[in-house]
C-alpha cells in the first residue's frame, strides 16, 4: 500500500522542470483526467494531471500523452488513483507542469475510495488567494497553468451540440486509421467526437469578477453521454446532462472547486479540466 507524505498547499510559481532530460519518478495523486482528443501518432490521447507526492517538487503535475485503450488491466487508473511513473521534462511544452510519461513504468497505487480519504489531500490545494480572474491576468508561458479554484456563484452548465472533429483532428484520426491499414495491424475504432459540448458560466471569488465562460472537458462529462444517455433525444439528453453536473454534482449541499488548465499555445484560456465535489460539512 503506497504510504501518502503529508503536503500542504501547492505553490504559486510552478516548480521549475530539471534542467537536463533524464528521467525522473514522479508520484502523483491523479485528480484530473481529460476527455481523449484524436492524435495521428496514437489515435487518441488524454492529457491527465494531478498533485505531486514528492516533497521535493510541490504542486501540480501535468502527463502527456496517455492512452488509455492501449493500458494493460495493470496500468489503468482512475482518478484518486496514486501512480507513480518515470517521466521526462515536456521540452515542447513550456508550461512548468508538463512531463512526458514512460508509460512502461507506470504503477497504480492506493485508491482514495471516499471523500473523507480525499479531502486532507486535496482541501489544502484550493487557496483564498488564487482566483480565475488572478490566474487570468497573471498567465504567461512560465507561469501557474493547473490550478483548483472555488467559484463564487456557478450561474449556468450550458449544453449545446458538439460541432464535431475540426478538419486538423479529422486528419490526424485519418491517418492514424491509414498507418494502421499500411502495416497491416488490427483496425481500431476511430475516435468519435462526443455529442455534447459544456460550458460552465461562472463568477469567481475575485470582488470584481465580470464571470468567467469555460469549456467543460472532463472524461466523465463524455463519458456520461456514452454510457446513460443511449436512447434519448437531444432535449432529453442535455437536461440530464445539466441536471448531473450542475444540479447534482454542483449542488448546494456540495463544497464545489474547479480543476482548471490554460491551452499551452494560449495561456490566458483555461477549460474546466473536472469538479471536485465532496459534500458540504455544513449546510447552507
Amino acid at each position: 500500500m503506497t504510504q501518502l507524505p503529508m503536503f500542504g498547499q501547492p505553490p504559486d510559481t510552478p516548480t521549475a522542470k530539471p534542467a537536463g532530460d533524464q528521467a525522473v519518478t514522479l508520484q502523483v495523486l491523479i485528480t484530473v483526467k481529460a476527455a481523449p482528443n484524436p492524435s495521428e501518432k496514437y489515435g487518441e490521447t488524454v492529457c491527465v494531471a494531478g498533485l505531486s507526492l514528492d516533497p521535493d517538487r510541490p504542486g501540480w503535475i501535468r502527463l502527456y500523452p496517455i492512452n488509455f485503450r492501449e493500458l494493460g488491466p495493470d496500468a489503468s487508473f482512475a482518478k484518486y488513483d496514486v501512480v507513480s511513473v518515470e517521466a521526462v521534462p515536456a521540452r515542447q511544452d513550456s508550461r512548468q507542469e508538463s512531463w512526458r510519461p514512460r508509460m512502461p513504468t507506470l504503477k497504480v497505487g492506493k485508491h482514495l475510495t471516499k471523500w473523507t480519504h480525499r479531502r486532507p489531500w486535496i482541501d489544502p490545494a484550493i487557496s483564498e488567494h488564487t482566483t480565475m480572474c488572478r490566474l487570468i491576468r497573471g498567465a504567461t508561458m512560465s507561469t501557474q497553468s493547473l490550478a483548483l479554484i472555488r467559484p463564487k456563484r456557478i450561474t449556468a452548465l450550458r449544453i449545446a451540440r458538439h460541432q464535431g472533429w475540426s478538419k486538423a483532428q479529422q486528419a490526424k484520426i485519418d491517418t492514424y486509421v491509414g498507418q494502421l491499414d499500411l502495416f497491416g495491424d488490427e483496425d481500431r475504432t476511430p475516435l468519435r467526437a462526443p455529442r455534447f459540448a459544456g460550458t460552465y458560466h461562472y463568477e469567481c471569488e475575485e470582488p470584481d469578477c465580470n464571470g468567467h465562460k469555460q469549456g467543460f472537458i472532463d472524461w466523465e462529462f463524455v463519458a456520461f453521454q456514452l454510457l446513460r444517455l443511449g436512447g434519448m433525444n437531444d432535449t432529453k439528453a442535455a437536461q440530464r446532462l445539466e441536471q448531473r453536473f450542475l444540479h447534482e454534482v454542483c449542488g448546494a449541499d456540495r463544497e464545489v472547486a474547479f480543476y482548471v488548465g490554460n491551452v499551452a499555445a494560449h495561456p490566458r484560456t483555461f477549460s474546466v479540466l473536472g469538479v471536485y465535489w465532496p459534500p458540504r460539512s455544513v449546510p447552507r
